[in-house]
């Protein structure tokens, strides 16, 4: 990872308005990196940070919106986490609602654990994320070999 993060930010309806919240008061941090974001929650979270923009970071500031969830934005961000293009996650989902698209957050879910990204589910372990000095460092996370998965033979008839 760079010195600037490609973060990704992503909530459910139920949730959006935490991480609105979260992203005021954190958007002094946020403009100084690459934001990836869902469908609606790209669209409110530009706003968001449009209205405190000074023009020097209005310069750098840098979103990129991918699809709504359920069309499809979930699985261009699990893409783009598997090819290397996200190094952080502020995933707010709603564990008191049922989606109708739970199979794509499931997988959203796993696949930053599998490439071993810092990923928050909740306010607090995004505090955490944003305040950590590795925040504003490179950083090399140690990824586990996969190798003999890949290599392995698959019985068949």
């Amino acid at each position: 990872m760079k010195e600037i993060k490609r973060i990704a930010l992503v909530a459910h309806d139920n949730r959006k308005k935490d991480l609105l919240e979260w992203v005021e008061w954190n958007y002094e941090v946020l403009v100084k990196h690459k934001l990836i974001c869902t469908g609606t929650t790209g669209k409110m979270v530009e706003e968001t940070i449009r209205k405190r923009l000074t023009d020097e970071d209005e310069r750098h500031f840098e979103i990129k919106k991918l699809r709504s969830g359920p069309l499809g934005g979930d699985q261009q961000l699990g893409a783009m986490i598997a090819e290397g293009e996200i190094d952080i996650i502020i995933f707010l989902w709603d564990p008191m609602e049922p989606q109708p698209h739970d199979v794509d957050v499931k997988a959203l879910l796993r696949i930053p654990v599998l490439y071993n990204i810092p990923t928050a589910c909740n306010r607090s372990t995004a505090d955490f994320i944003i305040s950590s000095p590795l925040l504003k460092s490179r950083y090399e996370p140690i990824l586990k070999d996969y190798s003999g998965y890949i290599g392995r033979t698959v019985q068949y008839e």
